[in-house]
């Protein structure tokens, strides 16, 4: 199967029938989670019952990923994240590998063409992972993506790909260490607060809904620290066959629970310590050493040799 040009478009226009509307309107009377965080599950297994290649199902997951950030603008949905490759995907067979890096770089290219639509929906891009793992054209892709979109402020989208929560967690306590190594901070000033503000998701807030399809029952080393107060909802659906029903009945069960969920968040606002003046320096510093990194990434990553090493803690910026 040959994709059109429209097919393969960050940016769709609603395509929704008149009773999907109307089911969205009537969704819209509750409360709407400002942050969903979705586990594309099920692109392989998709390809598989449909007896195509292995990669054909992946785009068909690209294609859903587009059609499903076009239902969450509809919904009022303000921030998307969505795991796109796990470091543990890098342990697939090198064809398939390949194949997914090679589809990467084109959606981010095509996202390149179509910055303008980007920006005139207001659409901030940001990569989360360990960027050190991804090979250097797409490495420059991914820069250029998110210094484009950086002023952007009315959608977000969060592409988690070479992540891992126990990564994530690890480049964070590197990086603390370092900190109070180099006496930027005391031990006194490490607190949940400072955590979160050095993590590679540091400027979105914590995801209030997260979705898994295809029936797999778990996390697979995504968001672990974030999704503690988080409504969990498990589709059995494939991916790539998800529709804006599936969407709506997950944030049905959300609003179910949503008054729950309100009162853990307020608890936990409650006990929260302060960041220090100290730590709320030092956590600006590190903002703005991604953003200078970044910044020369996008311009200098030709230069840089095919095997070194970026550190990832202050690559993954927004």
């Amino acid at each position: 199967m040959t994709y059109t040009e429209k097919k393969m478009s960050w940016i769709r226009k609603n395509t929704l029938s008149f009773l999907q509307s109307l089911a969205v309107k009537i969704i819209k009377c509750g409360r709407i989670p400002q942050h969903v965080a979705f586990i594309m599950d099920g692109n392989r297994r998709y390809a598989r019952k449909n007896k195509v290649a292995g990669i054909q199902g992946h785009a068909e997951g690209f294609n859903k990923l587009a059609e499903t950030l076009q239902w969450c603008l509809d919904l009022g949905i303000k921030e998307v994240t969505v795991y796109a490759f796990s470091i543990e995907n890098f342990k697939r067979n090198q064809k398939e590998v390949d194949a997914l890096i090679d589809l990467a770089r084109k959606k981010f290219q095509r996202l390149l063409d179509e910055s303008d639509r980007l920006t005139e929906n207001g659409v901030r891009i940001s990569v989360i992972g360990n960027m050190s793992l991804i090979p250097e054209h797409l490495r420059q892709l991914m820069a250029k993506a998110m210094l484009i979109t950086k002023d952007n402020d009315k959608a977000f989208l969060n592409i988690a790909f070479a992540y891992t929560s126990r990564d994530e967690i690890t480049e964070t306590v590197k990086t603390i260490a370092e900190g109070v190594k180099n006496n930027d901070i005391d031990t006194a000033d490490v607190t949940e607060k400072l955590f979160s503000k050095c993590l590679y998701t540091s400027r979105s807030s914590d995801p209030d809904l997260i979705i898994r399809t295809s029936g797999e029952i778990r996390f697979s080393d995504y968001l672990l620290w974030q999704i503690s107060h988080s409504y969990v909802h498990f589709s059995n659906v494939l991916w790539p066959e998800s529709s804006i029903w599936d969407l709506l009945i997950a944030i049905f069960h959300y609003q179910r629970s949503y008054a729950d969920l309100e009162r853990m968040r307020l608890y936990q606002k409650a006990i929260d310590q302060p960041c220090s003046f100290r730590a709320t320096t030092f956590a600006n510093k590190i903002e703005n050493n991604r953003r200078k990194l970044l910044e020369q990434l996008a311009v200098a990553i030709a230069h840089i040799p095919p095997k070194s090493k970026i550190n990832p803690s202050f690559v993954n910026i927004k």
